[in-house]
Parts: C-alpha cells; sequence; structure tokens
C-alpha cells in the first residue's frame, strides 16, 4: 500500500486530503480529511527525501510559497507582521559620534544604497513570516570593505552537508546550474569575482525542527485561512448582488445530456453567481410553462460575523501580539493608554528580543571586518504615540526619540513630570 499526503501548492486552498491508494485487482482511491491539512509539515507516513543536495523546507519543499501566499491573503495577519517588521527595525540608529566609519556604514551597507534601518527590516519581516531569514556578507582577502545584503528567505534552502545554503529563483522549477551556494557564517568562500562570501542564517526554534525555523504563528494558520475565507465570503455576496441561492427548475425538452448541459450553461451565466449558487434542474415541457426558481434562504450572516471576530482574535494570539497594536481597536475608540501600555510589554517581550538576536551576528562582522567597536550601535524605539512616562528624565525621553541629548545637562536631569507641571501652570 503506498500512501502519501499530497502536497500544498501555491496556487490551492490550504486544506487538504490524504489519497490513498490500495495495488489490488480493482484500484481504489479513498479520501481522508487529514485533521491539520493547512500545515504542510504535517505528515502522515514516511517521506522519503529524493533531494541529494538539500534539506526540502515542507513536504514538498514550497512551505515558504505557502505562508508567502496566506499572509497576501488575510489582512489581519499581514497587518500583524508588518507592525511587527517595522517596531523591531526601529526609528533608526545610535553610536558614537567619535566613529565616523561606523555612521558612514549605518547609512548604507551595500552597493543599493540600503541603510542599516532597510536591512533590519527586511530581516524581521522574513523571520516573522518565515521563522528564518537570511543575510549576505561579501568583503574581500584583504577587508577593505563590508557590504549586507538581505536575500529572500524563499529562495533559500539548507544543503544536505548543513554548513551551506543554496539559493534558487524559483524552486518549482529547480535546476542545478542556477544554483548559488554560499557558506553559512562564520565560513567564507572566494567566489567567482574574487570576493569572500557567507551567509547568516536566523531561525526560530522549533523541537523536532533542525534545518529549518518555524513561525510563531504556525498554530494559527487555520484561522488565517478561516479570516481570509469569511472576507472572500462577503466579496462574493457583494459581486453577486446579495442574491438568493436556490433551485431554478427549467421546462425544456432535450435530446441529450449534452443539449442539457448546454441550457445549465446558459442559465448560470445569466443567473448563477457565488455564494448565491443555483442549482439547475430541466423537466419535460408541460402544457403550461412551470419554470420556477425556489430560493433557499439561510440566516446565518451572524455566524459569519462571530467566525471572522473570532479568527481575527486568534490570529493576534498566535502571533503574540497585542489587538491594540494592530489597529483592530480604533473603531471602539483610540486609547493612547492602552496603547502605551501594550507597546511598553510588546517592547520588553518580544521587540528587544528580536533586535538583540538579529544585531548581535552583524556587530560581530563589523568588528571583525571594518575593526570598529560596535557596542555603542542601537536601534531607537519609539512607540506609536508621543506621551512619555512622567519619572522619565529629559536626557531619557530625548534619547528614546533618537535626538541628541546630554545626561550631565542639568535641565535634561529635570523628570518629564516637572516640566509638564510647569508647562501646564503657564497655560493656567
Amino acid at each position: 500500500m503506498d500512501r502519501r499526503a499530497v502536497s500544498l501548492r501555491a496556487d490551492s486552498p490550504p486544506f487538504k486530503f490524504l489519497r490513498m491508494k490500495t495495488n489490488n485487482n480493482i484500484n481504489k482511491y479513498k479520501v481522508f480529511s487529514v485533521e491539520n491539512a493547512a500545515d504542510p509539515f504535517m505528515r502522515i507516513g514516511t517521506v522519503k527525501s529524493t533531494d541529494s543536495k538539500f534539506w526540502r523546507w515542507g513536504d514538498d519543499n514550497m512551505f515558504p510559497y505557502a505562508l508567502a501566499i496566506m499572509a497576501r491573503r488575510s489582512t489581519t495577519h499581514r497587518r500583524i507582521m508588518n507592525d511587527k517588521a517595522d517596531y523591531i527595525a526601529g526609528k533608526g540608529f545610535t553610536f558614537d559620534p567619535d566613529l565616523p566609519a561606523l555612521g558612514k556604514f549605518v547609512e548604507s551597507v551595500n552597493g543599493k544604497g540600503e541603510s542599516m534601518r532597510q536591512l533590519i527590516n527586511k530581516l524581521a519581516f522574513d523571520k516573522a513570516l518565515f521563522g528564518n531569514a537570511f543575510v549576505e556578507i561579501v568583503t574581500d582577502p584583504k577587508r577593505s570593505f563590508l557590504s549586507l545584503f538581505h536575500q529572500d528567505a524563499s529562495k533559500c534552502r539548507v544543503a544536505k552537508d548543513n554548513s551551506h545554503i543554496i539559493m534558487h529563483h524559483d524552486w518549482a522549477r529547480f535546476s542545478a546550474k542556477d544554483q548559488k551556494t554560499l557558506p553559512l557564517y562564520p565560513n567564507f568562500e572566494q567566489q567567482e569575482d574574487g570576493t569572500l562570501r557567507s551567509i547568516i542564517h536566523y531561525k526560530d526554534y522549533e523541537p523536532m525542527f533542525e534545518n529549518y525555523g518555524i513561525p510563531s504563528y504556525i498554530a494559527g494558520m487555520n484561522v488565517s485561512a478561516i479570516a481570509y475565507k469569511t472576507d472572500k465570503w462577503n466579496i462574493s455576496r457583494l459581486d453577486n448582488s446579495f442574491q438568493l441561492s436556490g433551485v431554478m427548475v427549467l421546462d425544456g425538452t432535450v435530446d441529450n445530456e449534452a443539449e442539457a448541459n448546454d441550457i445549465m450553461k446558459t442559465a448560470q451565466k445569466k443567473f448563477a453567481g457565488q455564494p448565491g449558487q443555483v442549482m439547475f434542474m430541466i423537466k419535460d415541457c408541460s402544457e403550461n410553462d412551470s419554470s420556477k426558481f425556489i430560493p433557499i434562504d439561510s440566516k446565518n450572516e451572524g455566524d459569519w460575523k462571530e467566525l471572522h471576530d473570532q479568527a481575527t482574535a486568534d490570529i493576534v494570539v498566535a502571533h503574540s501580539w497585542f489587538r491594540s497594536l494592530s489597529g483592530l481597536d480604533y473603531g471602539t475608540g483610540f486609547s493612547s493608554e492602552r496603547i502605551l501600555h501594550e507597546y511598553e510589554i510588546a517592547l520588553n517581550t518580544i521587540i528587544l528580543a528580536e533586535q538583540e538576536e538579529l544585531m548581535e551576528p552583524l556587530r560581530k562582522v563589523m568588528e571583525l571586518i571594518l575593526a570598529v567597536d560596535c557596542s555603542s550601535l542601537q536601534i531607537v524605539n519609539r512607540p506609536p504615540t508621543r506621551s512619555k512616562p512622567l519619572y522619565m528624565k529629559v536626557w531619557e525621553a530625548r534619547k528614546a526619540d533618537g535626538l541628541e541629548y546630554d545626561p550631565e545637562d542639568p535641565e535634561q536631569q529635570l523628570f518629564v513630570a516637572q516640566i509638564t507641571k510647569y508647562a501646564l501652570k503657564n497655560i493656567d
């Protein structure tokens, strides 16, 4: 008995079935529902790898493609990843002003003119979406320059030797002649153009998965699909002008099945829609034309709305994120206090940890090749609103906003509460 799971294709819906073929006198196909079939990592039976050069990312090596398509379909899912990447990338960098070489590199990390913030933003987005991110390191034997390039995670695969990354522009049509191979950092290899290159692989830890990381929202893949489908259902209702579904009984005499199909196709083009779907029935003509439409009215709008709201809430939970930072509660009122409170929690539980994970190897690379002290290089974090805690000192507030600050300045030693009280007194 050959047992295999149908692969998750990029152009197919995120729900699959297990097809079992029995090799006997009569070939029978049975379809079984797979409980978590939206997850291509979910596997029933043993699937042997036929790839000798790289570890497959998902059963059919197309898992990143499925994740990317889902991110383009679910609005809340996409909004959270966009916001996560923006918050992690911060508002810029602070560093020792006595290190002009470091400041120049932060402004442009490669020949494309990308800044360090743009690089971190792309890495943070990939890590949020795929649970993996890749950055290419380029220098020369003399270490006379350094360039850092973001590499699209969906184009990268781990080689079977676990010491290289293989990159290809289209894994659905993999060709060995079009691949590019780079060693994993800290190893460097000389390329045809004479440069030394390496690549850093960031990945989120997940038990049982050694070669690739798993995105934090893995448990929310099904609810992301639900949110997408409920949105699609509402769009279909609009396209169909909220017509009812039902059964259309047509009077007509046909000589064969082909003529009946032609009649149904013609009527379907004119009347049928989605979800206002119509089932057509053709019966022999009677003396009086008895064609009629029998509507099927389903009062389930409330159920669909509750399902969508629940799916949206579950997506936020799966991402370990916060509603107010995802723009979900703006319709019920803008609460700056709640936004600031949840931002502080996100900053101390998620944002700072992700920033340090991304920056730590980059600092080591810059110190190794640029020969500069990068300990002062820090990402500037600003809350989505401008309010500052009253117990914060002025110089701390200026530092948080990325402005020049002097901890020794007596005026900047004042607390925000003091200058706020003074401003309100002058207004009165």
